[in-house]
């Protein structure tokens, strides 16, 4: 039986049109991931004063065609005046993105993770300060049969107020390349796999364009389209 006690994120999905999606430093295929995106992030709960609490994820990924492995950096950044005090990075997967490691960081016991994820891991910091960032290398697997989402909170210690939150975002493609040892996908774009053919990659799912988050019904609309926000209860 699941724990009654669950991880809590509050956010909003951005509404806007996406153009491509989210963070880590150091592991295999990390040097060709572009610079760092916010793209899909919000403020939620005010941060202390004189702290700006964000978070960067890389425009572009890039996922093994066989071993369906793929590194990810995950950046946390404050660019206030004042140091943060004692926070938490969570780094959540979801439907075909699941997180298998950050360094560093604990797993989230499956009974608290966020409702709809997969995966997740919460890193703690006791401090970081002005102007400074941190950066975490992500481990993940893919699955390339459908949208892969990640989401990027940041917390203060107990998890009671969310400061930031980026995503859930996906990551995908529009322009699969099931020949190449590895496809490449794009922050903020739902993963099309390639047309009928010899070679070609699983398919998504119907209803493609409306994402389930879970049992609870919670759905993501798609690019354009209203964002939803999650409810939020406070660990206990």
């Amino acid at each position: 039986m699941r724990s009654s006690r669950r991880t809590t994120i509050t956010g909003s999905l951005v509404a806007a049109s996406f153009s491509a999606v989210l963070i880590l430093s150091g592991t295999a295929g990390a040097d060709d991931q572009g610079p760092g995106s916010d793209k899909g992030g919000k403020a939620v709960d005010k941060a202390p004063a004189g702290v700006e609490l964000t978070t960067l994820l890389p425009e572009k990924i890039s996922v093994h065609n066989d071993s369906e492995e793929t590194a990810i950096t995950a950046t946390v950044k404050n660019g206030g005046t004042q140091d943060s005090g004692p926070i938490r990075l969570l780094v959540v997967g979801f439907d075909g993105l699941t997180v298998t490691n950050v360094e560093g960081c604990a797993a989230i016991p499956e009974g608290d993770l966020p409702e709809g994820s997969n995966s997740g891991f919460a890193c703690a910091l006791d401090d970081l300060a002005a102007g400074t960032s941190k950066s975490y290398d992500v481990d993940a697997t893919y699955d390339l049969s459908k949208t892969g989402k990640i989401c990027l909170p940041v917390q203060n210690s107990d998890g009671g107020k969310t400061f930031w939150q980026q995503g859930p975002v996906p990551f995908g493609t529009t322009n699969p390349a099931p020949n190449a040892p590895a496809t490449p996908l794009l922050l903020g774009t739902d993963n099309k796999p390639v047309a009928p053919g010899g070679d070609e990659l699983p398919r998504t799912g119907p209803a493609r364009d409306v994402l389930p988050l879970g049992t609870a019904g919670v759905t993501l609309v798609a690019a354009g389209a209203a964002g939803a926000w999650w409810s939020r209860r406070r660990p206990v």
